[in-house]
């Protein structure tokens, strides 16, 4: 009788990453316009084979998890890498797993060929990991001086995610002296007496370790940019909420439109809409449709999102310019900046928030309105699209 297969997959996320700099631990870092960490996990979560994703972090940063990813499974950390997979795959046992792909954080892209190679490994073995061949030239170097060189011949460079049999990597873990240390989980179930079968890994899964690290990934997975922009005008009226860029801003008069008005966020709408050549808002969320009337305007710009995500896209930076006399914007805009990232998907140093007047020249210098001039920026392609 066939096994009835359930793999989870255990991603690694609970390092401090104090090499790369940047105030906060590395996977949660900006890579290719998305934290380094979102990128590993949409790959698994999306991938057919995969049944659940577990992301184990470390204690403090559930807030930030929860901010990037939202809706996500995840345990906590131990001090050690190899305490940080023993407690994921606890986790991966009470979601009745039968099989575990163990990834790190660190590396971002992972392609769905890689992932597919693994999980096709199991139908010929309890434990795979996928490797690169060395073309490097190695040599040994001690005291600093370059010594004899080192035969490459069957040398590989191993990466994540490893492959494993649930039962079959519990017990390497179990058998592992508490007292040494492990760089990766194939290791383990080797001194098990297991055989790890070797699948071909992939190079855009290099790991990120060093500030540089970034910007080669980003030139190695490969991606066509797109930038559109948007406008939009609203009436200022008394009587009404000023909502602008998903903030409501005390103020005598607010913006008259269908839904909420929130011009801003209606511009960026538009823009984003820009970059797949799909139309403007008022296509999507015609005014003469009654269900619109007083709708929260937040609601439309993620619609735009989910657009371009189903074209593959990645949104990458929104920048807005908003015309008025007043309320003066500056003491809102991180309030702004912070709601457009979240309905975006972004980290809020990708949203600029500008403002400026128009020497009370036209409808925005005598009061009567607000205009905003937006520009979303747009990835698309590359191996994790």
């Amino acid at each position: 009788m066939t096994e009835a297969r359930r793999v989870v997959a255990i991603l690694v996320a609970a390092g401090s990453g104090s090499r790369i700099g940047g105030g906060m631990p590395k996977q949660f870092l900006s890579v290719a316009g998305r934290p380094m960490l979102a990128h590993a996990h949409a790959a698994l979560t999306r991938h057919p084979g995969v049944t659940d994703t577990v992301v184990v972090v470390a204690q403090g940063e559930e807030e930030r998890l929860l901010h990037t990813l939202r809706e996500v499974r995840w345990t906590h950390g131990g001090a050690t890498r190899r305490e940080s997979v023993a407690r994921g795959l606890d986790a991966a046992a009470e979601l009745g797993a039968t099989h575990v792909l163990v990834h790190d954080a660190a590396r971002p892209f992972l392609p769905k060929a890689v992932i597919d190679r693994l999980l096709a490994s199991f139908d010929q073995t309890d434990a795979a990991s996928p490797a690169l061949p060395v073309a490097d030239t190695l040599a040994a170097a001690p005291d600093g001086k370059l010594g004899a060189t080192v035969p490459r011949a069957g040398l590989v460079r191993i990466q994540t995610p490893q492959a494993f049999r649930l039962s079959v990597l519990r017990d390497a873990h179990a058998a592992w002296p508490a007292s040494e240390e492990a760089t990766d989980d194939a290791q383990m179930v080797r001194r098990l007496g297991v055989s790890v079968a070797v699948v071909q890994g992939d190079a855009v899964l290099e790991k990120i370790t060093h500030p540089a690290d970034i910007a080669a990934a980003e030139a190695r997975v490969g991606a066509e940019y797109r930038t559109a922009t948007g406008f939009d005008v609203h009436r200022l009226e008394l009587g009404e909420e000023l909502w602008l860029g998903g903030v409501l801003i005390p103020h005598d008069k607010g913006l008259s439109g269908h839904s909420d008005a929130d011009v801003a966020l209606h511009a960026l709408t538009d823009a984003l809409l820009g970059t797949i050549a799909a139309g403007d808002i008022g296509t999507h969320f015609p005014p003469s449709d009654p269900q619109w009337r007083g709708a929260e305007s937040g609601q439309f710009l993620q619609h735009a999102v989910g657009l371009v995500r189903a074209k593959g896209g990645t949104v990458t930076f929104a920048d807005l310019t908003i015309l008025c006399e007043a309320p003066k914007i500056g003491p809102h805009r991180a309030a702004m900046a912070a709601r457009i990232a979240e309905l975006v998907g972004i980290t809020p140093d990708r949203v600029s928030i500008k403002a400026t007047t128009t020497e009370r020249l036209g409808f925005t210098g005598r009061g009567e309105g607000i205009a905003v001039q937006a520009a979303a920026t747009v990835r698309f392609g590359g191996v994790f699209a």
